[in-house]
């Protein structure tokens, strides 16, 4: 029996250690990647394809350019023809009727070059350049917009995290409640009614969680969307220390921050390079009233067998070898207004960047005069829900030791927890309000964004 008894501790021991280790092997094949709020926008930057297809979008635009260069260069074409002729044709060297079968063979070589073309494709370069600036600003443009996604879906994370922990709290609290009630209700110090109240609070709370649970999956997802990883990553947020964006509203002046953040925000800069590229919109367009001139070359030779049946195929294409140059000038006389018409959209675009360029300007300056405003008033929310979140936690302490001996009915204590709950769901809001408003300054400013 001691024998038996020895085996089966040595069994169970065994279980137990091994269940010790896959435990822990578990646990360190499941460690979840903590990733701090610098890291989440670098994987933005990286990983988003927003961001490839606007850096695509700037490859076109400096192929653009680079063919606009070339197109200053002269042209150079050839061309070679064969044919077989039979039935009635004109012999091209005596222009009579014949009526034979016969082969004919030519072939030529021409150049060109724009002497003179109203400055259009000198201009044309100069706005695709301007262009390509353009596009590159429109990145740091996208990039900037993923940032502020970033911060906001990471603080959303945040909230939820700490949103679910209040609402396991409150249904801890909830379950003791109720299996107190019940312990009363057994002895004869409760009612039904009493009980029913405690199991109401339960399942109030127990959808709470569950909704807290979903709602924090869900921010997971984005964030991950964001970063452009697996939905299914699992991964860690890491806290900010709340202490460290107090006071944060007396370091800030809203016309400091738009002088800084007009100088260097890519939305300003993308609508003053649309509107540059628009004024040289004009000057290509004004290059239809000039006249043009262009220089051209070029060499040419055939071969037809009927003409010269004595002479052969490298003789013919010798004897008929010729070549020319020419200049050619054309006059825009009257072309149904069509330089007119171009020239005065080309204006009418440009006031329409020109509009657009002082519309951002505008929206800058209003949204950071309200991102400042929206600070100072994170700020107080956030110092007078931390102070009703205290009240509210005093007195559903007091209330709560007063129910619990009778001295106060189960509405009442009902809704001191909901008040207390209420509280501290506000405080926890104003918490993460306080450090996203403080972020977004950093955003306006330029500033790398970190905890």
């Amino acid at each position: 029996m001691k024998q038996v008894a020895n085996s089966s501790f040595l069994t169970k021991l065994s279980f137990i250690l091994s269940l010790t280790i896959v435990t822990s092997m578990g646990q360190k094949v499941f460690a979840q990647e903590v990733i701090t709020l610098q890291q989440a926008v670098d994987k933005t930057l990286t990983n988003n394809l927003q961001i490839k297809q606007s850096k695509l979008s700037e490859s076109l635009a400096e192929e653009t350019l680079n063919q606009s260069k070339l197109a200053l260069y002269p042209t150079l074409n050839g061309s070679v023809n064969s044919g077989l002729s039979f039935g009635q044709s004109r012999d091209q060297n005596t222009f009579q009727v014949i009526n034979q079968k016969f082969t004919s063979f030519s072939s030529s070589l021409n150049a060109g070059v724009d002497v003179f073309q109203g400055f259009q494709k000198i201009n044309q370069i100069k706005q695709n350049k301007i262009l390509l600036d353009a596009g590159k600003s429109n990145t740091e443009k996208v990039k900037n917009d993923l940032i502020l996604q970033v911060v906001t879906s990471y603080l959303q994370v945040l909230y939820n995290k700490d949103f679910l922990k209040a609402a396991q709290d409150q249904l801890t609290v909830a379950r003791q409640q109720l299996n107190q009630q019940q312990q009363l209700l057994d002895v004869g110090n409760k009612t039904l009614a009493d009980l029913s109240q405690s199991k109401s609070q339960v399942a109030t709370a127990e959808l709470n969680v569950t909704n807290a649970t979903n709602a924090l999956s869900i921010s997971y997802i984005t964030l991950a969307q964001l970063m452009d990883i697996p939905s299914s990553t699992a991964y860690e947020v890491q806290a900010p220390v709340i202490d460290s964006f107090k006071d944060a509203s007396s370091k800030v002046n809203a016309e400091e921050i738009y002088k800084t953040s007009a100088a260097q925000f890519p939305d300003l800069k993308l609508a003053g390079l649309n509107t540059a590229a628009a004024k040289k919109g004009i000057d290509i367009s004004k290059g239809n009233y000039y006249p043009r001139l262009s220089f051209g070359g070029g060499l040419q030779t055939s071969y037809s067998d009927p003409s010269f049946p004595t002479r052969s195929f490298a003789d013919q294409l010798n004897d008929r070898f010729g070549q020319n140059i020419g200049l050619s000038l054309s006059i825009p006389i009257f072309n149904g207004f069509t330089a007119r018409s171009s020239v005065r959209r080309a204006r009418i675009n440009l006031m329409q960047t020109e509009t657009q360029e002082q519309l951002a300007k505008n929206n800058l300056n209003k949204v950071i005069y309200q991102a400042v405003a929206d600070l100072k008033a994170a700020e107080s929310r956030y110092e007078s829900t931390g102070n009703a979140f205290t009240a509210q936690k005093d007195a559903f302490y007091v209330i709560e030791q007063r129910y619990a001996v009778g001295l106060v009915n189960s509405l009442d204590y009902s809704t001191a927890q909901t008040n207390r709950n209420k509280a501290e769901i506000d405080y926890i809001q104003a918490k993460y309000d306080l450090i996203f408003r403080a972020k977004v300054i950093d955003y306006y400013l330029g500033k790398q964004i970190t905890f």
